[in-house]
C-alpha cells in the first residue's frame, strides 16, 4: 500500500507538468464468468491509450496503474520494457515529447474489497455481476490512468463482455461486433469514470423539460439492479424523486444537467452509499428493500439520490483540484441533498433528519483528536480517504446551512450559478467559490470563511436568563464557549425561541433571529417577554453547535419533554441532550429514562429510530458497568410496551419491534423472539417477514439460542446475497470461543472474505454481551494491525483496523494498550494513527461517561 501513495506534492508537480487530451480505455471482461484456472487472481484485459501534451519536452513523470502484470508499454512508438519502467502502481515515462500518446496492455485483477473493478458472484442465480467504485484513487486498478482529481478529460470506453450480458458507462452505448462502444464523455475525472456490466434487470423511463427560452431538453433514465432484487425493486419511486431532482436544480442552478443519460445502479456488495459517476450513478443495493421499512429508509434514499444528483454540479461539473477542497462537493451535495428532498419531495420534514441524524455525525467527527477544519490538509490519498468523514459531509453542510442565513438564499443560489458558469469542465479552490459569493451577496468572505472552514472544533451556546421582579426577562444572553484544543469563537446566526406549556403542550410564545459572536452576547430583542419554561438557542437549527440549557430548562425537558409540539425543536432538544450525555454532563441512566418516559410519543420516525441507536449506544458504552443489568432490562420492557402500544402494522411498531430485540435480555425476551418465528406468538398487525426473521435470529444467535443448524435452515428459506449476509453475521455472533477463533482468523489471517462477508463478520463478531469472551483479541488486535495495513488495500484494512477495535473492553487497561501501541508506532502510516487514536478517544470519552453515572449512582 505504501507504493501506491500518491502526495499533494506529486500530484501538483504533474498537474503542472501535463495536460490530458483524452483516454480511450479497451476492458475485456469475459474472463469474471467459467471457472478460475491457476492460484493467481482472476484477471481481465485492459488496454490503455491516452493523448497528453507536455510543457516541458524532455521531462520525466509517471502514470497509475495497478495490476498484477503489463504485457505492453508504448510511448510516442517506442516499446517500453514493463519489467524496467512498471513497479507494480507506476509506470515510469521518460523523454516526453509536446504530444505524447501512451499506449498500456495490461492484465488487472478483479476485486472482492469493493475497490477498483468489483466481481459478485451471486448465489441465489450463480451469475456474475460487475461494477466500478474509484472515488478517492482506484480507476489505476482498471486501466492505466493520471490519477488526480485536475488532470480531466474526454473518456471513450469499449468492453467485450459475455454474449448475454448488458454494459452500462458514462455515455450511451451500443453493441457492434460483440463490443459495447460507449460515447465520448465530457472532460472529467478519473475517480468518476464508471463501469457496470452483467446481466442486471434494467428499467428505463425519461425527463423532459423546456426552459423559458424555448429549448427542450431530454434525459433518458435507467435504474437497474440484480435481477434477484427485481421483485423488490420500487422503481417508480426512484424515477419519481430523480425527476423532482432535476426539476428542482434545473430551477436553481440555471445550467441544464450536462452529461447525457441519467442511469442509476444499485449493486452488491458497496462499501459507500453511493458514488455521483456522470450518467451513471451507483449505489449500495441496501435501498432496494426487500421487507417493510419505515418512511425514514424512503427518505434516506431519496436524500441519497439527490445528493448524487447535486454532484453532477458541485464535483463533477466543476470539480476541487486537490482533495484538500474535497468539502467543495461533498458540503455542497449533503447540503443540497436536505434542500432539495425539503423543496421538491414528499420528505418535508427533511431538515429534522439533517438536524438530528447528519448533525450528530458531524459532532462526534469534530470532538475527535483527528478533528480537521472543513477546508483540510490532505498530504496524500491515504489523508483523503479518510476524510470522506462528518466534518467533510455534514459539518460542511451545517456550515453551509449557516452562510444561507449570513447571505441570504438568493445570494447564495446565485452565486453557485455564476460558479457553474465560470468553472465548467474545470477545477477550483476556497478561493474561487468565495470570490462569487463576496459579489452576490456583498459581504466579506474571507472573515467568514477563516471562522467557518479554516478552523475546527464545534462551540457550545448557552443561555443566560435573569427575571425582573415582575417574573419577566431582564435579560437574556448567549454563552459561546469552545474547547481549549480549538479555541475559535465563531459568529452565529440563530433563532432563540421561547417555550411555555399552554393547555399540555410545550409551545413557543416568543422568538428572535440574532447574531451570536464573542464570548457573551446579550438579546435584547427578548427583554421584557414573560418568563420562560424552556429556552431554545438555536431553534431552527441554522447555525452548527452543541446547544445547552440553564437549569431551569433542563428541568422543564425532564419532565416536559414530550409535550413539544414543534417536530423540530423536539429533535434538537433529543440532539442536545444526546451531546450531554456523549460529553458526560448527564449521567447515562437519566438520557435512557428520558427515552423510556417520551420516545413513545416520538411522531417522527427517523428521530425514534435515531433514540433507539442513542439509547443502545449509552447503555453498551456510557452506563456504569454494575448498571448494564438493569439498564437492559430496563429498555427491554420499556421497548416491549412500546412494541404492544403502537398502532398494527404501523412504521412505529416496526421500529419498537427492531428495537425490542436489539434490548433483548431475558428468556422470556428470547422466547418471544422465538415464538414470533415459528408463528406460536404473535404481535397483533406486525407482519414478520424475512428481514425482520434475521433480526430476531441476531440476538437469539448471540446468547446462544440459535445454533449453525438454525442459521442454515434460515439461509435454505433465504438463499439470497442477502441472507448469505445476514447468516454469516449470525454465525460470527454465537457465544463460542471457537467461533470467535474462527471469525478472528478469517477476517485477519486471510484475505478470503469479501468486503460485505467482512463487514457482516465484524458486526457478528462484536457483542456487547460477550466482553469476556472477547477479552483475549484485545492485545491480538494491537500485533495484528500494522500487518494488516500493509498488506490489505486500504478500504479492507480501514475496516478491519476501525471494527475490531477492542471498545468492548471499556477499562484503562485498553487505553494504555493503545497508548503502547502508538508510542512503540509513531513512524507508522498517519492514517492508520489516526485510525487508532479516533478509537481511543472514543473509548475514553464512554470511560467519562461511566465515571459520571457511577456519580450520579452514588449520590
Amino acid at each position: 500500500m505504501p507504493g501506491e501513495n500518491l502526495s499533494r506534492d506529486e500530484a501538483r508537480e504533474r498537474a503542472a507538468l501535463l495536460s490530458v487530451d483524452g483516454y480511450d480505455v479497451s476492458l475485456d471482461v469475459r474472463s469474471a464468468v467459467g471457472d478460475h484456472a491457476g492460484d493467481g487472481p482472476r484477471t481481465f484485459r485492459s488496454v490503455t491509450t491516452i493523448r497528453f501534451r507536455c510543457n516541458e519536452p524532455g521531462a520525466s513523470t509517471f502514470a497509475d496503474l495497478i495490476a498484477p502484470s503489463v504485457s505492453a508499454v508504448t510511448l510516442n512508438g517506442r516499446d517500453l520494457d514493463p519489467g524496467e519502467v512498471f513497479d507494480g502502481s507506476r509506470i515510469l515515462l521518460e523523454d516526453l515529447a509536446a504530444e505524447n500518446e501512451l499506449v498500456v496492455d495490461a492484465r488487472c485483477a478483479y476485486s472482492r474489497s469493493g475497490e477498483g473493478l468489483h466481481r459478485f458472484l451471486d448465489p441465489e442465480d450463480g451469475e456474475v455481476y460487475l461494477y466500478t467504485q474509484y472515488e478517492p484513487a482506484d480507476s489505476r486498478r482498471v486501466f492505466a490512468t493520471f490519477e488526480q482529481p485536475d488532470l480531466k478529460a474526454p473518456f471513450r470506453f469499449e468492453v467485450r463482455a459475455p454474449e448475454e450480458w448488458v454494459v452500462w458507462s458514462n455515455g450511451a452505448g451500443e453493441r457492434t461486433d460483440g463490443v459495447w462502444r460507449f460515447a465520448e464523455t465530457k472532460p472529467i475525472s478519473t475517480y468518476i469514470t464508471c463501469v457496470v456490466a452483467g446481466p442486471y434487470h434494467y428499467v428505463t423511463d425519461s425527463y423532459e423539460r423546456v426552459f423559458e427560452d424555448g429549448t427542450r431538453l431530454e434525459i433518458p433514465l435507467g435504474a437497474l439492479c440484480r435481477k434477484g432484487l427485481a421483485p423488490h425493486f420500487d422503481a417508480d419511486d426512484v424515477f419519481r424523486v430523480t425527476k423532482q431532482g432535476l426539476d428542482f436544480f434545473h430551477d436553481h442552478f440555471d445550467y441544464p444537467y450536462p452529461f447525457g443519460k441519467y442511469d442509476q445502479a444499485f449493486v452488491p456488495e458497496y462499501n459507500l452509499g453511493a458514488m455521483e459517476n456522470p450518467g451513471l450513478v451507483t449505489f449500495r443495493e441496501e435501498y432496494i428493500f426487500r421487507g417493510k421499512v419505515t418512511q425514514a429508509s424512503y427518505e434516506a434514499r431519496a436524500n441519497v439520490i439527490l445528493h448524487e444528483m447535486a454532484h453532477m454540479w458541485f464535483g463533477d461539473l466543476v470539480t476541487m483540484e486537490w482533495w484538500d477542497d474535497l468539502w467543495l462537493k461533498e458540503s455542497f451535495a449533503d447540503f443540497m441533498g436536505a434542500f432539495s428532498l425539503v423543496g421538491a419531495t414528499r420528505f418535508t420534514d427533511g431538515w429534522i433528519t439533517f438536524a438530528n441524524r447528519r448533525k450528530a455525525w458531524a459532532y462526534r467527527a469534530d470532538q475527535l483528536p483527528s478533528t480537521h477544519p472543513v477546508t483540510a490538509d490532505i498530504r496524500d490519498l491515504q489523508d483523503a480517504k479518510l476524510n470522506f468523514d462528518g466534518i467533510t459531509y455534514a459539518k460542511g453542510a451545517s456550515v453551509l446551512k449557516q452562510l444561507v442565513a449570513y447571505v441570504g438564499q438568493d445570494a447564495f443560489l446565485e452565486g453557485a450559478r455564476r460558479y457553474f458558469k465560470r468553472h465548467a469542465y474545470g477545477n477550483t479552490r476556497l478561493g474561487d467559490l468565495l470570490s462569487v459569493l463576496a459579489e452576490t451577496s456583498g459581504r466579506d468572505m474571507g472573515a467568514w470563511a477563516r471562522s467557518w472552514l479554516q478552523t475546527a472544533g464545534v462551540n457550545s451556546l448557552t443561555p443566560q436568563v435573569l427575571l425582573d421582579p415582575a417574573g419577566r426577562i431582564s435579560e437574556l444572553a448567549v454563552v459561546q464557549e469552545a474547547p481549549e484544543s480549538h479555541p475559535e469563537l465563531r459568529p452565529h446566526r440563530v433563532a432563540i425561541g421561547l417555550y411555555r406549556r399552554e393547555e399540555g403542550r410545550l409551545v413557543r410564545y416568543a422568538r428572535t433571529e440574532t447574531d451570536v459572536d464573542g464570548p457573551r452576547t446579550v438579546v435584547t430583542e427578548l427583554a421584557g417577554e414573560e418568563a420562560p419554561e424552556l429556552v431554545l438557542v438555536n431553534d431552527e437549527d441554522l447555525t452548527y453547535c452543541k446547544i445547552r440549557f440553564d437549569e431551569n430548562s433542563l428541568d422543564t425537558l425532564r419532565a416536559h419533554l414530550g409535550d413539544i409540539t414543534d417536530p423540530l425543536a423536539r429533535a434538537l432538544c433529543w440532539s442536545a441532550l444526546w451531546n450531554l450525555t456523549r460529553d458526560a454532563m448527564l449521567p447515562a441512566r437519566d438520557f435512557i429514562g428520558l427515552v423510556l418516559r417520551f420516545a413513545g410519543r416520538e411522531s417522527d420516525i427517523g428521530v425514534l429510530q435515531m433514540l433507539h441507536a442513542w439509547a443502545q449506544s449509552a447503555l453498551v458504552h456510557y452506563v456504569a458497568p454494575p448498571l448494564r443489568r438493569t439498564g437492559e432490562r430496563l429498555l427491554a420492557e420499556g421497548a416491549l410496551k412500546e412494541l404492544r402500544a403502537a398502532a398494527p402494522g404501523s412504521e412505529h411498531q416496526l421500529a419498537w419491534a427492531r428495537f425490542f430485540a436489539s434490548a433483548a435480555s431475558s428468556p422470556a425476551d428470547f422466547e418471544l423472539l422465538q415464538g414470533l418465528l415459528d408463528g406460536t406468538a404473535k404481535v397483533d398487525g406486525l407482519e414478520v417477514d424475512q428481514e425482520l426473521r434475521w433480526a430476531f435470529l441476531e440476538p437469539l444467535a448471540a446468547h446462544g439460542f440459535a445454533d449453525e443448524a438454525v442459521l442454515a435452515a434460515e439461509l435454505a428459506r433465504d438463499d439470497t446475497a442477502s441472507g448469505k449476509r445476514h447468516q454469516v453475521r449470525c454465525l460470527a455472533a454465537r457465544p463460542s470461543a471457537a467461533v470467535k477463533a474462527q471469525a478472528w482468523a478469517q477476517l485477519v489471517e486471510s484475505d478470503v472474505l469479501s468486503n460485505a462477508l467482512v463487514e457482516a463478520t465484524i458486526a457478528g463478531f462484536n457483542q456487547p454481551s460477550q466482553r469476556e469472551l472477547l477479552a483475549p483479541y484485545a492485545e491480538k488486535y494491537f500485533a495484528a494491525i500494522a500487518r494488516i495495513w500493509s498488506e490489505r488495500s486500504i478500504q479492507s484494512a480501514m475496516n478491519i483496523v476501525k471494527g475490531l477495535y477492542p471498545a468492548l473492553q471499556d477499562s484503562p487497561a485498553t487505553l494504555v494498550a493503545t497508548d503502547v501501541w502508538l508510542a512503540a508506532h509513531d513512524s507508522a502510516p498517519p492514517a492508520l494513527r489516526r485510525l487508532v487514536l479516533e478509537a481511543w478517544d472514543d473509548l475514553a470519552r464512554g470511560l467519562r461517561g461511566q465515571a459520571c453515572d457511577a456519580r450520579a449512582e452514588a449520590g
